[in-house]
């Protein structure tokens, strides 16, 4: 993520090496959209076989019957992370596939299973991003609400890891970084972004953005950092940073409790997983700057039926960024929700002919749901 700020010194975290990965068939971007699946149902519905021919299949992919109400997920996860063309490696990421081991003593009253991962995309030095990562899932825990109400926590862990790094006196004021994280209790899952880190679910091969990408140039970012007194200069905020959202970076937010157009207050999603919900993908912007969501769980989709390898997957999409000429670090994380392969996506027949591609079935189907 480019911060427009310069590191000041060195991270001493070496680059992890990844397998060359294999390009993707198809890359498709964007879809404009006029129409929702509910309507394009009742315009099926009212259209007689022989003048249409619609068939809804060709809009929808053949979900299982028999979900069990008592799925539990198996978390397996694998990261991956390159320094890319930048001269230093300002990403941390963690990775918790059992949360219960982990925490040992203080995992009374947790739920089981329980699973923590994190990306974080440092700006203006290493120091922000490795004190985020060492104490974002403390700080969660530690918190008053926690664990009866875990959205408070999560939103009370930011807010002071944020002030955390203002009262610091060993670390660089200079530093800041954004913060995306995957809590899961059993099949409760709770994802907080602040900043352009990006969570994408992969939903039997259809990708679902969990998290928004907060850049300064998004019209509803736009508007509060307004409001704040701060302007929007080229894509900067203030002309400083490629980010509105962000934690640390205190010379630029001014004295704690001032009213500062940078805020480090997550987003916050929950959802319950199904046995639909295959894998789990967060990423620091240099991996979807040059990619779809669509495309990066199509492409890990493809692996994990080859291998099932979670830790092989992420450095296919790494490697993919690279060749697709990103130019910040690459750092990605692949969760997977159940220690068996995904299994073959099977497309019903249709009574029309089709010419467009399963990558562009899944898109096209995210486009309608999202517009109903």
């Amino acid at each position: 993520m480019n911060g427009g700020l310069e590191p000041q010194t060195p991270p001493d975290s070496p680059s992890m090496d990844a397998g060359v990965g294999k390009p993707p068939r198809h890359h498709l971007t964007s879809i404009r959209h006029c129409a929702s699946s509910a309507r394009i149902a009742a315009a099926a519905a009212a259209a007689s076989p022989p003048d249409y021919g619609l068939d809804l299949g060709t809009l929808s992919l053949i979900s299982p019957t028999d979900v069990r109400t008592g799925f539990l997920p198996v978390f397996r996860s694998g990261s991956c992370a390159e320094i890319g063309p930048k001269s230093y490696m300002e990403d941390e990421h963690v990775c918790v596939d059992n949360l219960i081991e982990h925490l040992g003593g203080r995992a009374a009253g947790i739920p089981a299973p329980g699973a923590f991962y994190g990306v974080f995309d440092g700006h203006g030095g290493t120091d922000a991003a490795c004190f985020v990562r060492k104490n974002l899932l403390k700080f969660i825990v530690e918190d008053m609400h926690f664990p009866t109400n875990v959205e408070k926590a999560i939103r009370g862990a930011f807010l002071k890891a944020d002030y955390a790094l203002a009262d610091s006196h060993s670390l660089d004021n200079n530093s800041g970084t954004t913060a995306l994280m995957a809590l899961i209790f059993g099949r409760t899952l709770f994802v907080a972004n602040a900043g352009d880190c990006r969570a994408v679910l992969g939903k039997r091969g259809r990708a679902v953005e969990l998290s928004r990408d907060h850049k300064p140039t998004c019209k509803s970012e736009k508007i509060i950092i307004e409001k704040l007194g701060g302007t929007v200069f080229d894509g900067y905020l203030n002309g400083q940073l490629a980010v509105a959202r962000a934690l640390g970076d205190w010379h630029m937010k001014g004295p704690k409790g001032s009213i500062s157009p940078l805020s480090a207050e997550p987003e916050l999603q929950e959802i319950v997983l199904s046995e639909e919900d295959e894998f789990l993908i967060i990423g620091c912007d240099g991996l979807w700057d040059v990619m779809t969501s669509q495309c990066a769980v199509s492409i890990v989709r493809k692996e994990l039926m080859q291998h099932n390898n979670p830790e092989k997957c992420s450095g296919e999409l790494v490697q993919e960024a690279l060749k697709r000429d990103s130019c910040d670090n690459l750092t990605v994380v692949v969760i997977c929700f159940s220690s068996n392969p995904p299994p073959q996506i099977e497309i019903p027949r249709s009574r029309v002919r089709r010419s467009i591609s399963l990558e562009g079935l899944h898109l096209l189907r995210g486009a309608l749901d999202s517009n109903a």
